[in-house]
């Protein structure tokens, strides 16, 4: 297996010709047996007991009618039965199709019908958010193991044996939704060697060692949930399973369960700081944080807080997660490309910019099947990040002479708030369906911590009847939690292009005092 070790520099080629992810999983549990991958808190799954629960929910998927190529979305919260699906569908050569459990109304009735899936697995407890979706049939899952299809059909069918199915690495294996720029999300399509690619990042990255075992609390609808998984095969290392993310609660269930990793998305180290100092933040036991998103004025006190190493790095669902990792490079940098890519910082002509020049970050793959090969179903979108060979990222970079590159801010209209990226447009479509909105522009702000919140400006339909605190609390059924504006203002008009585009850069891009703020409970005046 080319997987074996982790040393940066070991390939190329850093990849087998007959490597998936499926066949990870299933040398792992011939060779480890009985390795426990996963544990939480009342239970623990070894690497056979994995292969044979993801076997047996491939095979009632496969007495149900689904087949490989199948597009299957997956709405489950974060237990072990989410890790098993996530398997069984890449054992029988089905397309996963990750559904943020948050959403409500268009974004998610969108992504089911978009994405054409013939199938949804979802938690009961997201049926109500689901009445009003254009769902396919659906297989609900009950409780821990138990499932039964929307039709009445219980949960059990033929058993197969999926080892040695004809899978290969250009399989598409999942779709994964991120904000669009100027429109509705976009479906990244991820091979199965980019499923590979970001987990091995991910190894290199986090510098992952035999029988460490990583805090796991990260989205399996998210690229870094599942890169987890399956980095978890590479390097045989236990992943310690809870619910969600919890800042009061983080490093004692680190500590609990002997984490010595743990992973951040953006937003999240500045609220684990935001804690009570306490004895917990030296004794913790981890040695590695590692992720992306950290700014350089958090990175130095966070490490000197909490006693570990901050590891950053770079990238997208559309290049394998992290397309650059910083090993041992300056504070502050996301660090080199990963070895699988080339990355240039380069100007608006197509050439490389110079050391200290600001350009967008772009990426190329070095081996086959490391990059997206487009958007689903939207060619526009696809033809648009593309030039020749390099995939245009979107976002301002440079680099210094040394060649460690760091992260300046985003050249597209996507707004990133604790980790999930959010369309301008597709909240500004939700909130424009209000009888009492006109039209709206989001942007983002900076917060107290650093991070992006949303503000959104209302031009009103009737100046007199406008009442920001209904609609911000109306928003709240339309949409995810994390898409509704924090911060709201009226506006008596926008400024626009001759074709009348918004022009959004013109509008204040700080918060004010006058803001409606809905984090207070108590707010100034509309503005």
């Amino acid at each position: 297996m080319a997987l074996v070790t982790l040393a940066q520099h070991a390939g190329p080629p850093y990849f087998d010709e007959e490597e998936t992810v499926a066949s990870l999983l299933e040398t792992a549990a011939r060779d480890n047996p009985d390795h426990v991958y996963l544990s939480w808190d009342d239970g623990q799954l070894t690497y056979a007991g994995l292969d044979a629960a993801a076997g047996e929910m491939a095979g009632r998927l496969a007495g149900a009618g689904i087949k490989s190529g199948d597009r299957v979305g997956v709405m489950l919260s974060h237990h072990p039965d989410h890790v098993i699906t996530f398997f069984a569908l890449a054992k029988m050569g089905a397309v996963l199709v990750p559904i943020n459990v948050a959403l409500r109304g268009k974004s998610l009735s969108y992504q089911l019908s978009h994405s054409q899936a013939a199938l949804l697995i979802a938690d009961r407890m997201y049926e109500e958010a689901l009445a009003e979706a254009e769902a396919p049939r659906v297989l609900w899952r009950d409780g821990a193991g138990e499932f039964v299809f929307s039709d009445g059909a219980t949960y059990g069918a033929k058993i197969a044996d999926f080892t040695g199915a004809a899978r290969h690495w250009s399989d598409l294996r999942i779709i994964l939704y991120t904000s669009g720029t100027t429109g509705m999300p976009k479906g990244v399509q991820m091979s199965d060697r980019m499923v590979q690619a970001s987990a091995l990042s991910s190894a290199w990255l986090s510098d992952v060692q035999q029988s460490d075992v990583l805090h796991f609390w990260d989205p399996i609808y998210h690229v870094f949930g599942t890169e987890v998984l399956v980095m978890a095969l590479m390097v045989p290392v236990r992943l310690h399973m809870v619910p969600r993310f919890s800042a009061s609660r983080f490093w004692h269930e680190v500590k609990e369960c002997g984490a010595t990793h743990v992973h951040f998305v953006g937003g999240m180290l500045q609220l684990l700081l935001k804690q009570p100092e306490a004895e917990i933040d030296k004794t913790h036991g981890a040695r590695i944080a590692w992720g992306g998103g950290c700014p350089v004025e958090v990175w130095e006190d966070f490490a000197r807080r909490y006693a570990v190493e901050i590891r950053e790095g770079y990238g997208m669902t559309e290049t394998s997660s992290f397309s650059t990792i910083n090993i041992g490079g300056p504070v502050g940098s996301v660090g080199k490309a990963a070895d699988f890519f080339d990355v240039e910082v380069m100007a608006e002509d197509g050439t490389p910019c110079v050391d200290g020049e600001t350009g967008e970050i772009c990426v190329r793959e070095r081996e086959p099947g490391v990059l997206t090969v487009g958007y689903y179903n939207n060619d526009a979108a696809t033809a648009e990040a593309r030039r020749g060979d390099w995939f245009l990222t979107g976002d301002f970079g440079v680099r210094n002479a040394d060649g460690y590159i760091s992260f300046k801010g985003r050249k597209k209209h996507s707004i990133r708030r604790r980790g999930e990226n959010i369309s301008s447009a597709q909240v500004e479509m939700a909130i424009n369906d209000h009888p009492q909105v006109s039209e709206t522009a989001v942007i983002g702000v900076k917060d107290d911590m650093g991070d992006e919140e949303l503000k959104v400006y209302v031009l009103p339909a009737d100046p007199a009847d406008l009442d920001i605190p209904a609609i911000a609390e109306w928003c709240k059924g339309q949409m995810a939690a994390f898409q509704v504006p924090r911060f709201w203002a009226m506006v008596d008009s926008f400024p626009k292009t001759p074709t009348q585009r918004i022009q959004k850069h013109l509008l204040p891009q700080t918060q004010e005092a006058g803001d409606f703020d809905t984090a207070c409970t108590k707010n100034t005046e509309r503005s």
